[in-house]
């Protein structure tokens, strides 16, 4: 009798593993969210190219539905200017490989000038 009270036990504990393994497996499938950090090298109204801390300069689309997020100003929904630090919230198309943004959080470069 322990024996089958055991396997009983391994049986549900597999269970619970079993159903763990396919939630997360279906969270990464679905997870083509990716975030660009980094520094504003050119912008148009089409796509924002921004370096990155690790080197590379990484184009991302800039669609029609694009929310432009200014720290210091959160009413503006003015684009960010070159040299701007931002976190952009985009996703990536798997067949065409292009990343289109969809939140463009950003820190303005421009600093009021100190009173004297």
């Amino acid at each position: 009798m322990l024996y089958a009270k055991h396997y009983d036990g391994l049986r549900a504990g597999s269970a619970v593993l079993l159903l763990a393994f396919l939630l997360s497996t279906t969270i990464m499938a679905a997870g083509t969210d990716l975030h660009v950090l980094g520094i504003v090298t050119a912008i148009d109204a089409k796509h924002i190219e921004v370096k990155t801390a690790k080197g590379p300069v990484v184009s991302v689309l800039l669609n029609k539905p694009v929310k432009f997020k200014n720290k210091s100003n959160q009413k503006s929904n003015d684009p960010p200017i070159v040299g701007d630090r931002v976190i952009i919230e985009a996703t990536k198309d798997d067949k065409t490989k292009k990343v289109s943004a969809t939140v463009v959080h950003y820190s303005s470069v421009k600093t009021a000038s100190p009173s004297r």
